[in-house]
């Protein structure tokens, strides 16, 4: 049987693929699982500096596999996945990594939503996405119902869950979903360019960036006290002496994530 996930890294980057192709990498117990594993070692490598998320074979993420839902008995089951399927999507938020989604094809349901926990968003022109939960009497679940309104606002992102109507990429991309809409065969060129940009910026101030940056709730006087806190603390560091230093002397920094 094949690995529901795999998992590599290579020059500071952990690539994790969704890989159930057959069922355009729809998720049950088996993929969820091993997301939560790919996700421990994204954390606990301190090499990998950041991640790519994409899927085998035609699609990205189908959402969830229909025939495993329908199989789950008793409501507390029913529970316990649903749950795990959203800690997916809030450990991506709160890695201090910078995590890049590559939508390869289809979008669909959670898979959506999985998408948008990610830091940025590139897809292949030919992607489509949709909400497809009303189609089977569900509501949007892997943290949808907070992480579409974000990214497109509550109106449309109402239209796009009571249609659940399928939208092009250059859809999604207007309305915010997506970073960057490539052609297909430079889909994976432009992301991994983009991974090594980040894999070789300041690994605690990515972090910190990332952390409050998804705080949409903070004030602007929060806002500028944790600047007052976080900086002085950041000018500190090895890093900061290091950029600086690079700076001068005109060369790459090599940050060491101290």
């Amino acid at each position: 049987m094949e690995t529901a996930v795999l998992y590599q890294v290579e020059k500071g980057i952990a690539t994790i693929t969704l890989n159930r192709p057959q069922s355009l990498n729809s998720m049950n117990d088996e993929l969820i699982d091993g997301l939560h594993e790919a996700l421990d070692k994204v954390e606990k490598d301190e090499a990998v500096r950041c991640a790519v998320l994409t899927g085998a074979g035609k699609g990205f993420c189908a959402g969830g596999d229909l025939g495993y839902l329908n199989s789950l008995e008793g409501a507390a089951e029913k529970k316990a996945f649903i749950a795990r399927v959203g800690a997916v999507a809030k450990r991506i938020t709160a890695i201090a990594k910078p995590f890049i989604c590559m939508v390869n094809g289809v979008a669909a349901g959670a898979g959506v939503n999985l998408m948008l926990a990610c830091d940025l968003t590139y897809a292949t022109a030919k992607a489509r996405f949709g909400q497809a939960f009303v189609n089977v009497g569900l509501i949007p679940d892997c943290g949808g119902l907070y992480f579409l309104p974000k990214a497109v606002g509550v109106h449309r992102a109402k239209e796009l869950m009571f249609t659940a109507d399928l939208i092009d990429a250059a859809a999604a991309e207007r309305y915010g979903m997506l970073n960057h809409v490539c052609a297909p065969e430079n889909l994976q060129q432009e992301v991994y360019a983009m991974a090594e940009k980040l894999a070789a910026k300041a690994p605690l101030a990515l972090g910190l960036i990332k952390r409050y940056l998804s705080d949409e709730g903070l004030t602007l006087d929060q806002v500028l006290a944790i600047e007052e806190t976080t900086q002085p603390l950041l000018m500190g560091t090895a890093d900061c002496k290091e950029g600086i230093a690079a700076f001068k002397e005109k060369r790459p920094p090599k940050f060491s994530g101290k």
